[in-house]
């Protein structure tokens, strides 16, 4: 009678973790699922901001459709009275449930998390969160700050523990009522960290020697970067210890030991974060369910380390857009698995030695707004309509289209990118792509160029991701009827993955770009 769900989303997580190849970090648990999972290497967010990019997968509908670009508003009243992937699973039966950050919190989630359309009970958030921006980091003079970088003593903090703990505690909780109760369920799980500050327990430094901590491949503005497309990263500005810095504004630069610095503690709330999910999932197997729980894995979008001399998201470089994503599906991305199997022992990542490679992997551009079809495909429900052209008054349907037919790879093989192809535009047409957009409010970089409220948004920048480009034009915008005006195009970007994997070479103004510009607008 069908599977259950277990939905985890990470916030700012970019895909530096083993199974995606990361020399450096200490991942053991997100592996070890990945090694039982389809794993995709090219899935992209369509917009890189938290509550665009939730409301945007969790109703699956692109930002344009759900009309969320900023925080400030709920797209039932605003948009369309659209459903959502745990309220499509709870008029199928399931029990839904929600702990720590699913939807964003606030007006764009209804100020309730989007309880009781999505959810059965109401959702948790851990009783710590609100002190998530306190001044909790111990400087080096002993007093307390609230800085970007902020290792911490968890016996010290608030209620002696931390946010995404005390959710792993309730997830646990919970899983241990539905066995009791037998009943199907969508549990969804969201993660804070990595999001800035970056606070996890101080004992995670330990696996990151800063000696071994480089810069960023590419930490300079890229010469012919629109200015546009540069984001000023203002959230990490506002923290006691890079305010310290007076960094000057727009382009910085931070100075090299800070950028290692913010790098290394990325890197340890990451490892942080692997121990919940390990906890979370050898749960799973605890309780028995593992044999009949669908598990995902992914995130909200990424996040920049200093690449293209930028922090945090807010812009259409992959390094923002690019998300993991994995599924676990027990007898489809593993053999069948027995009830009470152990598939997810805990590893611990200050003990734990060697990797594991994933169990299927795919290379298509694949894009979060087809979440919603996937998992109610893998689930056996019956798999939403394509949205129609226009479809603020359609309740239920899909912008994204189902990628379960990309899962059908034997052991061990990568799935590629592209077929071979001899009908070029044929190809061209069928070839997957992933689009995502950024508003700004001017040409330059203001201080609200990050997070534009939509009133202030005056460009919108579309982008087009393929396994071969990323082409990208700024084009003007008017907030008052949400409409993009190809015609008044600002700026433009084209990067050639093959010779420019880190998008550092804008080739936009040295190459005819009329066909891209023909694939954007349809």
């Amino acid at each position: 009678d069908g599977m259950n769900v277990l939905f985890i989303v990470v916030d700012d997580l970019r895909p530096v973790l083993g199974c995606y190849g990361d020399k450096l970090v200490k991942s053991p648990n997100i592996d070890q699922l990945a090694s039982q999972s389809m794993v995709f290497t090219n899935a992209y967010a369509q917009q890189a901001v938290c509550a665009p990019s939730r409301v945007s997968f969790l109703t699956g509908r692109r930002p344009d459709t759900t009309r969320l670009y900023d925080f400030y508003s709920y797209w039932r009243v605003h948009a369309g009275n659209y459903s959502t992937i745990p309220q499509y699973f709870k008029e199928n039966g399931y029990v839904t449930l929600s702990v720590g950050k699913v939807f964003h919190p606030g007006i764009s989630s209804n100020y309730s998390d989007d309880y009781p359309y999505s959810w059965s009970i109401p959702p948790f958030h851990p009783s710590t969160e609100k002190h998530e921006n306190d001044k909790t980091c111990r400087g080096k003079d002993g007093k307390l700050y609230a800085n970007l970088v902020c290792p911490v003593d968890v016996r010290e903090m608030p209620g002696g523990t931390l946010p995404d703990i005390q959710s792993t505690e309730e997830a646990i909780r919970l899983l241990n009522v539905m066995k009791t109760n037998r009943q199907k369920f969508f549990l969804a799980v969201g993660y804070h960290k990595p999001h800035i500050p970056l606070r996890y327990p101080q004992e995670f430094l330990k696996l990151y020697p800063l000696e071994n901590i480089t810069l960023a491949p590419d930490p300079w503005v890229p010469k012919k970067l629109p200015s546009v497309a540069y984001n000023p990263w203002m959230d990490i500005r506002q923290r006691d210890d890079v305010e310290a810095l007076n960094v000057s504004f727009p382009y910085g630069p931070l100075p090299d030991d800070f950028q290692r610095q913010i790098r290394q503690s990325y890197y340890a709330a990451v490892s942080y974060l692997d121990v919940q999910i390990g906890l979370l999932l050898n749960a799973l197997d605890n309780v028995g369910l593992s044999n009949n729980t669908i598990v995902v894995f992914t995130a909200d979008h990424g996040w920049s380390l200093g690449e293209h001399g930028e922090w945090a998201k807010y812009s259409n470089f992959d390094v923002a857009t690019r998300v993991p994503l994995m599924f676990y599906v027990p007898g489809m991305t593993t053999s069948p698995v027995s009830q009470g199997a152990k598939v997810f022992p805990y590893l611990n990542p200050f003990t734990h030695i060697g990797g594991s490679a994933p169990q299927g992997q795919s290379k298509k551009v694949v894009e979060l707004v087809s979440l919603f079809p996937t998992l109610a495909e893998l689930a056996g429900l019956q798999v939403p309509p394509a949205c129609p052209e226009r479809s603020f008054g359609v309740v239920l349907c899909t912008e994204g289209t189902s990628i379960v037919h990309y899962f059908n790879v034997s052991e061990g093989e990568v799935e590629q990118g592209k077929e071979g192809c001899d009908d070029t535009e044929r190809c061209f047409h069928e070839e997957p792509v992933a689009f995502s957009q950024y508003p700004r409010p001017a040409d330059t970089p203001q201080w609200n160029s990050d997070k534009p409220k939509l009133k202030d948004i005056r460009i919108m920048g579309y982008s087009m991701r393929t396994i071969d480009y990323r082409y990208t034009v700024w084009v003007q915008f008017d907030p008052n009827n949400f409409s993009a005006h190809f015609e008044d195009v600002h700026a433009g970007e084209l990067y050639m993955m093959e010779t420019d994997p880190n998008q550092d070479y804008n080739v936009y103004n040295n190459t005819s770009h009329g066909w891209f510009f023909r694939k954007i607008l349809g």
